[in-house]
């Protein structure tokens, strides 16, 4: 009944839950009835007498067939949607170390540019929905990494203009689309009116629990001095905030002082794992 590809391995963890008496969790494919293999999730738990040894086990076998071909599809999508945006940065890319031939003096600005548009595109891919086939290794998916990803394009060629710290916390693909959009927002106001403003201006940014949250707190110093809020909010960082709030319930707060701008962005750790 079982797939050929799928039968050593669930043989070998059926073997040992046999010897260790650990609950029996596996996918794998099994011969329909119609002669044609479906995607099962097969279950098992130990039964055990009073003296603890195991008398039975009881199983349950689930067929996830029409589960499995949708994510499938969906992977699929996800690859040729992010394929096709990343050739856009390529094409941009190309276009600028085009452009820069003709003009030796921009190689420089030129060469800054594609090295920032290779940056993003590379935050594009951390932050994209992934299947169990691409989906990056669970050391990178955290909010550190995720920082680290969206902020290098802002940074200099020896990383000084920002400073990360503090306690790291996995992030899921939702909560990671509302924090990228708010601190693209914030570097690149920092860019135009902030700490990055000025040569020697760089960003701090501490992440530690408050009660049951996870606060990240981006502290701007070393720019020009801050004079009060603005007169108006632009539409960029009220989109940011909007889709922070929708998607996962995320609080931000702003400190005007003279010193630099500081953010403080709050939300639940269930919150942050979405």
């Amino acid at each position: 009944m079982f797939h050929p590809e799928d039968r050593e391995l669930a043989w070998a963890v059926w073997q040992k839950c046999l010897r260790t008496g650990e609950p029996y969790h596996i996918e794998y494919r099994l011969r329909h009835r119609s002669a044609q293999y479906r995607w099962v999730i097969g279950r098992a738990q130990a039964v055990r007498d009073m003296d603890g040894r195991i008398v039975r086990w009881f199983g349950t076998c689930t067929d996830v067939h029409d589960l499995k071909v949708a994510e499938e599809q969906r992977e699929l999508i996800a690859r040729e949607l992010s394929h096709r945006i990343k050739n856009i940065f390529a094409v941009v890319s190309s276009i600028l170390t085009l452009s820069a031939r003709g003009f030796p003096e921009a190689r420089d600005y030129a060469n800054a540019v594609r090295a920032r548009l290779d940056a993003l595109g590379i935050a594009h891919e951390y932050v994209r929905p992934h299947g169990p086939e691409s989906r990056p290794p669970e050391e990178a998916t955290t909010v550190h990494g995720l920082l680290r990803a969206l902020l290098k394009p802002y940074d200099n060629s020896a990383g000084a203009r920002f400073t990360i710290a503090g306690c790291d916390a996995h992030i899921g693909t939702q909560a990671a689309t509302g924090l990228s959009l708010v601190i693209h927002e914030l570097a690149t106001n920092a860019v135009k009116y902030g700490a990055l403003a000025s040569p020697d201006g760089h960003v701090k940014i501490g992440c530690d629990t408050l009660a049951e949250q996870f606060r990240l707190r981006w502290q701007e110093l070393g720019g020009p001095a801050v004079m009060g809020p603005p007169i108006r909010t632009g539409f960029g960082s009220t989109l940011a905030e909007r889709v922070a709030m929708a998607n996962f319930g995320a609080r931000i707060e702003r400190e005007w002082c003279r010193e630099g701008l500081i953010v403080n962005f709050i939300s639940s750790y269930d919150s942050l794992e979405l």
